[in-house]
Order: structure tokens, then C-alpha cells, then sequence
């Protein structure tokens, strides 16, 4: 319910806290004073449009805060938590409204878009004005009252899972049937892909084995070529030159022909130990050589099965490492070319079975809102004549809908209808009855639907407009029977509804030198007895008055 509503720098209003309790609060005061400024403010915090009227004068900005306490398990803890907002025991929704028209909206204190915060006030509140065409005059809601009033709930938990059943056969079918039409279309390429690819016959991982194969061999070449190179340098170029090998020897013999030479001894000793070094040097190259062999056939047969892959990758625009799956893929749609009508005729029959299943559940759904349209259309019946609309008559309306609108809460259309005058046909709510017949109808629904709606805050701004006497008597009492189930909220100028209030608050207005100011006092006591006298007898307030006032309190 809501709890509080703290108000800053809304119209006449320049710091307003209002605390609420459960059951029926009356909100009254003479015309003018400032009561609609209330209800804007709410609405403002409910996600209202904004206009920068509202903003008082002389302040840069107004705000509205308000507070609910929704019971356990409410849908707005749960709607909130998807939006990864925290909402444990309370939930405070804020608006703050500049001087430009812009506004700011918050829940719990996160910034949230005005779509969500509207989502979350439609859960707490629900606002009812003379003119107002929204809560039970809106027929999108029709349905969803009809089966929390008197329709077995598993039997709509059965239709929306049935639903999802078909829906989801029937998209199988769709799907199978468009693969293989488009299969068919393209059923000569995928041959031909499929035989080619088959062909090369890619596999998992190929490409990284071929590329780590392919750098090996390059390398190996490499090698080779190396080797090969510096051994060319150790052996001569043609036999008429002499190699290194030969240079060392012939050096060697010609210093030897000088003899015992001391000095020439070491360069002779050197040249025998390059002589010796050259021919290990020889020897360790050779070897290299045998063990360095590069085969130039494998390196090509690596590089032509790895340019093959890659050419196909492109060419079918996916990676190498797609091929695999692309092969599996394209074998399965020519496998579904063979075995698609079999495939077809079986998703076929799980369709249709699960659109019986569907059927067969919206059947007794339908039995089920037609026998609760029945006893609904008896209670609303019952509560019209002491509200002054006993010439009226209330109908639901129970039709099928065209197969296309078929959806998870069944195969019907709900809507409830009004005939004000006898010999009338029942015509939509809105469109039927005047604002004062509408406020009193939706009271009588209220009456009979307060304990299966989940909002658990009613607010009525004159639902009581322009009856009097046993008929105000029979609204007051019936809200206070709504109030039983559901915290409201009611703007009235009738004394015997304000005498039914659980609380109630007077509105005044009051006029300073420069400006005039909305305040709002909670009554009790005398000084309610005094504010039903008012609205009783007028500015003049008699001594009859005030014993019609107790009158009226005492049997409230």
C-alpha cells in the first residue's frame, strides 16, 4: 500500500508530508483548495505526463516521492530485480520535475526511463477519476479480472503451456519446411560442393599441422642450402684450381725445403695444424650434409594441399578450420533432401497434435470464463441498484477470436459491457456510460473484483459526483467494503462517504501577502465532525449539522 507522499514545490504546494494507513482515507475540502494538486502529485510520481506548470512558482524544481509497502511477493519486487534494481520491504518511486519541462525518474533511488517507472505504478496504484477511461474501462485488462475472478487458474496455466507447445511444433515445421525448399532450390550446388569438398576432405586442425609441417620443411631447406654453400667454399670451383686444402700442402712443402729453420718453424707447425683442421672441418660438413638432405617434394606437397584449403575456405566464405563443418552441413541437407518428407510428415503430426492439445484446452477454458462471466454479471447486478443505476444492465461478453489472435491466455475475447437505458444494446464502458454511471459501475466492479486485482492501492477522485443522500450512502458503504481487501484513497465532496473514512484529511487552501498556499490536516475528533458538518449545511454551520454529522459518524 502506499505509505507516504512527501510533495516539494508542486503548485500552491511548498512542502507537503502525508502519511497513509491501510483501509479507507477520505480526502475532502472546499472546491478549489488544492485536491486535484494531490492526485497530480501522485500521478507525477506514478510516471504521469509532466508539464512544467506544475513547478511553483518562484522554485527551479518540484518533486514527488512516494512510498509503498507492497505485501510479499507483490510483481513490482519482481519487475524492479529484473531491472537489477534492490526491493526488499518498501519501494520508493520519485520524480523530479524542472522549470524547462524535463523530468528526472527514479525507483529506490536508481535513475529509471519513464516506461519502466509507469510499469511499476501500474502495479501499486490504480487511479479512477470521473473521466478517467483507464483501469477496469480498459478491455486489454477484461480477461485477466474475468479469471481472477472465478476461473480455475491451472486451467490457464495449462492453455499458456500448450500454446508454447505448438507454437514451438509448429516453428519446427516451419523451419524444416524452409531448409528443404531452400535445399531443393539449391540442390545441383550442393552436389557439387559436397563431392568437391568431399574430395579434398578437409580435417580438424589440418591447417595448423600443415603451416607448422610447411615452416619445418622451409627451414630444412634452408639448411641444406647452407651447408652446401660452405662446402662449395672448401672445394674448388673447377679441377685447374687448387683448393685450400692443396694451398695449405703446397705452402707447406715449399717452407719445408728450407730445412732445420728455426724461425721458419712455427709458420711450418701452423700450417700442418690449418692443414688438419681444415680436413676435420671437411669431414663435419660432409656429414651435415648426408643428415640435411631437404626433399623439395614434400615441402611442395605440404604447400599445395595447404593454398587447396585455404582456396576452399574462401571460396565458400568461412576459416579453414570451418570446412569440416561445412562438409557435415552440407551432407546433412542432402541427407534431408532424401529423408524430408518423412521428416516433414512427422513434424506435421506433432504440429497438429499439439494444436488439438491447445484447442482442446482453450475449450475448457472458454466453458470456464463463460460459467464465471455468468456469475460475475449476477454480483455486479446485485450491487447497481443501491448506487442509483438500477435501469442498467452489465454484460461480459465472451467470443471467440479469429485463429491469428490466438495467444498463451487462450482463444477468447473478454469485454465487459454496459446498457444505462432499457431496449439499449451493451456498448463498451467508456464509450456507453457517463462519467458519473462509469465511476459508479467501476465502484460496483471494484466491489465485486477488489480481493482478485494484485494492485493493492485504489485511488477515486469523486466517485461520488452528483448523487446524494441513500445512493452516496450505498457508495461510502461499498467503499469501505473495497477498503476491507484494499487501501483507498478518496477525493469526495459527499459527507456520508467522508464519514465512512478510516482517516481522513481536509485540503485547504490558504492566502498569504504574496502568495496562496495548499495544506492538509488530518481530522479527527471534533474537528472532523466539524469538516462533515461543513460539508453538510455549507459556511454556515448549524447545531442540526453537527447532529446530522454524529448521525452520520455513528453509523459509520
Amino acid at each position: 500500500m502506499l505509505t507516504a507522499l512527501a510533495i516539494r514545490d508542486v503548485v500552491l504546494i511548498e512542502r507537503l508530508d502525508l502519511s497513509f494507513g491501510p483501509n479507507l482515507t477520505v480526502l475532502t475540502g472546499e472546491t478549489g483548495a488544492g485536491k486535484s494538486i494531490l492526485l497530480d502529485s501522485l500521478g507525477l510520481a506514478l510516471g504521469a505526463r509532466a508539464e512544467s506548470g506544475l513547478v511553483r512558482a518562484g522554485a527551479e524544481q518540484a518533486s514527488v516521492a512516494a512510498v509503498f509497502a507492497p505485501p510479499a511477493g507483490h510483481p513490482a519486487y519482481e519487475l524492479l530485480a529484473e531491472q537489477g534494481i534492490d526491493a526488499e520491504d518498501e519501494i520508493v518511486l520519485r520524480r523530479v520535475l524542472g522549470r524547462d519541462g524535463r523530468s528526472r525518474a527514479f525507483a529506490n533511488d536508481a535513475p529509471v526511463g519513464l516506461a519502466l517507472l509507469r510499469r511499476v505504478g501500474a502495479l501499486l496504484v490504480e487511479v479512477q477519476g470521473q473521466h478517467d477511461q483507464m483501469g477496469l474501462a480498459d478491455p486489454a485488462g477484461h480477461v485477466l479480472l474475468l479469471d481472477a475472478f472465478a476461473v480455475p487458474p491451472q486451467l490457464r496455466d495449462t492453455v499458456a503451456r500448450r500454446h508454447r507447445a505448438w507454437r514451438d511444433a509448429a516453428r519446427a515445421l516451419s523451419e524444416a519446411r524452409e531448409a528443404i525448399a531452400a535445399a531443393q532450390r539449391d540442390q545441383d550446388w550442393l552436389r557439387h560442393a559436397a563431392a568437391e569438398l568431399s574430395s579434398l576432405a578437409p580435417q580438424p586442425g589440418e591447417e595448423d599441422e600443415l603451416a607448422s609441417e610447411r615452416q619445418r620443411l622451409q627451414a630444412g631447406e634452408r639448411r641444406a642450402a647452407a651447408i652446401a654453400a660452405a662446402l662449395s667454399e672448401l672445394t674448388p670451383r673447377d679441377r685447374r684450381s687448387a683448393g685450400p686444402a692443396a694451398a695449405l700442402r703446397s705452402a707447406s712443402r715449399a717452407l719445408q725445403r728450407l730445412g732445420e729453420d728455426a724461425e721458419a718453424a712455427p709458420a711450418l707447425q701452423a700450417l700442418d695444424q690449418a692443414e688438419t683442421a681444415l680436413a676435420e672441418a671437411e669431414t663435419l660438413l660432409a656429414r651435415l650434409a648426408d643428415s640435411a638432405e631437404a626433399d623439395p617434394r614434400l615441402l611442395e606437397r605440404a604447400e599445395e594441399r595447404l593454398f587447396a584449403l585455404r582456396a576452399a575456405a574462401r571460396k565458400h566464405s568461412v576459416t579453414v578450420a570451418g570446412l569440416p563443418d561445412l562438409l557435415a552441413a552440407l551432407h546433412a541437407r542432402l541427407a534431408a533432401l532424401e529423408t524430408g518428407e518423412a521428416a516433414i510428415d512427422a513434424l506435421a503430426a506433432a504440429a497438429a497434435a499439439a494444436r488439438t492439445a491447445y484447442t482442446t484446452a482453450c475449450a475448457e477454458l472458454s466453458k470456464a470464463r463463460r460459467d464465471a462471466a455468468k456469475r460475475l454479471d449476477r454480483a455486479v447486478a446485485q450491487e447497481l441498484p443501491p448506487l442509483k443505476l438500477d435501469r442498467a444492465r452489465f454484460v461480459i461478453d465472451v467470443a471467440s477470436l479469429d485463429e491469428a489472435a490466438w495467444g498463451p491466455l487462450g482463444a477468447d475475447a473478454v469485454r465487459f459491457l454496459i446498457a444505462t437505458n432499457p431496449g439499449q444494446e451493451p456498448g463498451p464502458l467508456g464509450k456507453v456510460a457517463s462519467g458519473g454511471e462509469l465511476s459508479r459501475l467501476l465502484l460496483a466492479l471494484k466491489v465485486v473484483l477488489a480481493g482478485s486485482s494484485p494492485v493493492p492501492t485504489l485511488v477515486f477522485d469523486e466517485v461520488d459526483s452528483g448523487v446524494g443522500g441513500a445512493t452516496a450512502a450505498a457508495v461510502g458503504e461499498r467503499l469501505a467494503r473495497v477498503a476491507e481487501r484494499v487501501q483507498v484513497l478518496l477525493v469526495t465532496h459527499s459527507p456520508q462517504v467522508a464519514a465512512r473514512g478510516a482517516a481522513h484529511l481536509r485540503v485547504a487552501k490558504s492566502s498569504g501577502k504574496n502568495r496562496a498556499e495548499t495544506r492538509v490536516e488530518p481530522l479527527d475528533g471534533g474537528a472532523r465532525r466539524e469538516e462533515i458538518a461543513r460539508m453538510l449545511a455549507g459556511e454556515t454551520i448549524t447545531e442540526a449539522a453537527r447532529a446530522a454529522a454524529d448521525s452520520l459518524l455513528g453509523a459509520a
